[in-house]
């Protein structure tokens, strides 16, 4: 259960040509990925949401202590990432230091995470394509007592065909739709301004005030353990808000899964992770300053308040239809890199013995087309018909859950493989990495009780799948017991031989050898 596949191992398996990814990517393609999925729901939706009824003006604060969080996961990522430049991120990561039942918890983990993701994000992109359309045309269409989002299937096509005709295709497409969502941010910023008063920034932290839906498992499991209860706003607040915002972030760790096709992962994999991080964080404080700043926080209190909302208050309602033209622009990118970490994690699982070996074929375009069909069809399905409701903040925990083993797994192999060279290396070992861990668990206290549960229950189900599949299945099982089958019957012969009676000695030497050679003639 605790075997550990070898970074040498792990980088000799890249190199089989039925399951080669082509290296394709640069530094500028991996920043791009990294923009593209982080800027999207959160900056449009989340962060009006947030500040309305979790943590007010102070929400730019909870976006800082989120970056943080990400910050210092980030520097563990890059150093993995740039000594193992293969496909998988954290999956392949906790393969090489924790062994394989970790191995395989991250992978499933990931799966949980990414599939949600893809599929919550594809539902807001189908929300925003009909206001695009003007009500003309219900992306969700009634099919009797049935709600089917045909808005969200159709963006899931579209990004599979995409992904499957090559990722350097996808890297071009991010580009565009990144350059359009960034044009967008910095007409909101540049408005925004001209309604900026100060005065709307006060107070910061608004006094904390008890909150309805946050009682029983809806209560942060932090509230639930310190007795304090569900609140709204005050430092409980920020601190949820925190927890909430980092789903913002979601997806840079999805630049390290795309090692692989990188053409100098060493040095472009930690330029992509520490750009688009750096840009991203500046944007979202920025936003939400100037969004907090332009109308009270109260004035955002409805659970459907957007970043719209406050220009529409100001009757800037020009700005609205901008906006949803953003937002679908960065949505569709959200969609497309969640959907190529989940094709890659799954990839490298495959490869490993752990899923079915068949899901690791590559096509002519070097991608895993029939994974990313297979994908696309899951995640068509939930987005079509599932109603997913509270099932976001899975996507944090499973994030958060993966960001842990990944920050503690650098220490362990900086003991374990000190020889290794490393294109980037953590500062502050173990320090760094164990603070990147408290950081992420602490945000992981200020989710839910019902998505801990959740999240359980998951996790047990992915272990009867390890134990009733991928234990048997695994190559790196495979390739201990072959190894164990050649060489025990060499270890048999010697003992048999040991235990083998000694000839009688005789007078003449020669005369055993005649006797030998006489019965080999015969």
């Amino acid at each position: 259960m605790f075997r550990t596949k070898s970074v040498e191992q792990s980088i000799r398996d890249t190199e089989e040509p039925d399951s080669k990814l082509r290296k394709d990517l640069t530094a500028k393609d991996l920043t791009v990925f990294g923009v593209a999925v982080v800027i999207g729901a959160g900056i449009f939706t989340l962060t009006a949401r947030t500040a309305g009824t979790v943590a007010g003006p102070a929400v730019s604060l909870a976006f800082v202590f989120a970056a943080i969080a990400c910050g210092l996961t980030a520097l563990c990522y890059a150093e993995f990432a740039s000594t193992v430049p293969v496909a998988g991120s954290a999956y392949t990561f906790a393969y090489a230091t924790f062994g394989e039942v970790i191995a395989w918890i991250i992978g499933w983990d990931l799966i949980l995470e990414f599939a949600l993701a893809v599929s919550v994000v594809a539902k807001g992109w189908s929300q925003y394509l009909g206001e695009v359309l003007g009500g003309l045309v219900n992306p969700v269409a009634h099919i009797g007592s049935i709600q089917f989002d045909w808005g969200a299937v159709l963006i899931i096509a579209i990004v599979g065909v995409l992904l499957a005709t090559g990722t350097k295709l996808s890297s071009r497409v991010s580009a565009i739709a990144v350059a359009i969502k960034l044009a967008v941010i910095a007409l909101v910023l540049v408005v925004g301004a001209t309604y900026f008063k100060a005065s709307n920034l006060s107070p910061y932290i608004p006094p904390s005030q008890p909150s309805d839906k946050a009682q029983g498992v809806h209560q942060s499991m932090f509230a639930w353990l310190t007795g304090s209860g569900g609140t709204s706003f005050g430092w409980y607040g920020l601190l949820a808000a925190a927890s909430l915002v980092f789903f913002a972030f979601v997806g840079f760790d999805v630049v390290a899964t795309t090692a692989e096709e990188t053409r100098n992962p060493q040095r472009d994999v930690p330029r992509g992770i520490f750009g688009s991080l750096a840009i991203v964080t500046v944007l979202y404080v920025a936003v939400s300053l100037i969004l907090t700043g332009m109308v009270p926080y109260t004035e955002l209190a409805s659970g459907n308040a957007t970043l719209a909302t406050a220009f529409a208050i100001h009757g800037a309602t020009w700005v609205k239809n901008i906006i949803s033209i953003g937002a679908l622009a960065g949505l569709s990118t959200v969609v497309m890199v969640m959907f190529l970490g989940q094709t890659r994690v799954l990839f490298a699982m495959a490869r490993d013995g752990l899923l079915p070996r068949g899901l690791a074929h590559t096509g002519k375009h070097g991608t895993p087309v029939r994974l990313t069909v297979i994908v696309g069809m899951v995640c068509a399905l939930l987005a079509g018909f599932v109603d997913f409701g509270t099932l976001e903040e899975m996507v944090n925990i499973g994030t958060l859950v993966a960001f842990v083993l990944v920050s503690l797994g650098v220490p362990v192999l900086r003991r374990t493989r000190p020889d290794l060279k490393r294109g980037f290396r953590v500062p502050l070992v173990p320090v760094v990495p164990i603070l990147a861990a408290l950081a992420c668990l602490w945000l992981m206290l200020n989710l839910s009780i019902e998505t801990w549960l959740r999240f359980v229950l998951w996790m047990a189900l992915g272990m009867v799948v390890y134990f009733a599949y991928s234990r048997r299945h695994s190559v790196l099982g495979r390739r201990a017991a072959d190894t164990e089958a050649v060489t025990a019957p060499a270890s048999t012969e010697t003992s048999t031989l040991a235990e083998a009676p000694k000839l009688p000695e005789t007078s003449e030497p020669n005369e055993a050898a005649r006797q030998s050679e006489t019965a080999t003639q015969g």
